[in-house]
């Protein structure tokens, strides 16, 4: 039996979500996203004008008549959402947790996809792969997918982002959208990572939070690894400290940066503090430029 506190976080999100597709987001995700190519509808005849390519020269020869092909574009698309739902994803220092701020993206996302006619699925990744929720169409799927990042309980607390990366690859026959929704607190996915950007659209989503780049100067505190359980305890206020700490957490944020564009992959960045909407709107923007 889910909570009801699951329940209403749910139906929360439902609303949040929902009406953000239809101001915002349903139009630019269907600009953006425009499905896999095109298929074969009918055929018509031939008229002044009409591509000589498209004449379909078995129908002309049994009509005596020349026809041509007609082609509709394939709307349809798969579309994935890869969640590392490790211990660290379970961190906040504002309003949400970065467990949190990954279910309400995925439903944005996910209804949006649902409004264009678009099939979606999950994957929940730890250190291993924990749940895959195959994809399907419908408002109710995405309202599963959201209930199940809500409340699922992992069973490792660790990042192994190369087992998603690679579960993927292996079983996924056609091109899909996959984007990868992570703090991406992991080494030794990269190559995973590429070979699966090479046959589909792969979009990491980083989550953050500010105190992963910054530590306040308050004295004693004490840092929990969510990941391994480790504690320390760190005096921040010593300058030095909270200096090394900054040139660290822009270490990281400058080998993802480095990482996605060497594979020409747009990533977007969510801070779990602030607006999700602002980002992925520049995202959009970005992409509409691009085609």
């Amino acid at each position: 039996m889910i909570p009801k506190d699951i329940l209403k976080k749910v139906r929360h999100i439902e609303i949040r979500t929902t009406r953000l597709v239809n101001d915002l987001f349903g139009g630019e995700y269907e600009s953006v996203f425009k499905g896999q190519g095109i298929e074969f509808a009918d055929v018509r005849e031939y008229v002044p004008g009409d591509d000589i390519r498209t004449i379909d020269w078995n129908v002309t020869a049994r009509s005596e008549k020349p026809f041509v092909k007609k082609f509709v574009e394939e709307r349809e698309m798969t579309v994935i959402f890869i969640v590392d739902m490790s211990g660290s994803q379970y961190f906040g220092t504002g309003q949400r947790l970065k467990s949190e701020v990954a279910a309400e993206v995925t439903a944005l996302l996910a209804f949006s996809a649902v409004k264009n006619n678009d099939k979606t699925g999950l994957l929940i990744a730890t250190d291993e792969v924990e749940k895959y929720i195959p994809v399907k169409k419908g408002k109710m799927h995405v309202l599963r997918v959201v209930r199940e990042i809500l409340y699922y309980k992992p069973r490792g607390k660790k990042t192994q982002l190369k087992s998603a990366l690679e579960y993927l690859h292996n079983f996924l026959t056609r091109t899909a959208v996959v984007f990868l929704i992570s703090d991406f607190m992991d080494t030794g996915y990269e190559k995973a990572l590429k070979i699966l950007s090479r046959r589909h659209d792969v979009i990491p989503i980083h989550l953050t939070d500010p105190r992963e780049a910054e530590l306040p100067d308050v004295g004693l505190m004490e840092i929990v690894d969510n990941e391994t359980g480790a504690v320390r305890l760190v005096d921040t206020s010593d300058r030095q400290l909270r200096k090394d700490y900054a040139l660290e957490a822009e270490a990281r944020q400058e080998k993802l940066r480095l990482l996605f564009r060497g594979l020409g992959i747009d990533k977007i960045d969510i801070s779990a503090d602030g607006s999700y909407v602002e980002p992925l709107m520049k995202f959009f923007k970005l992409r509409a430029r691009k085609m």
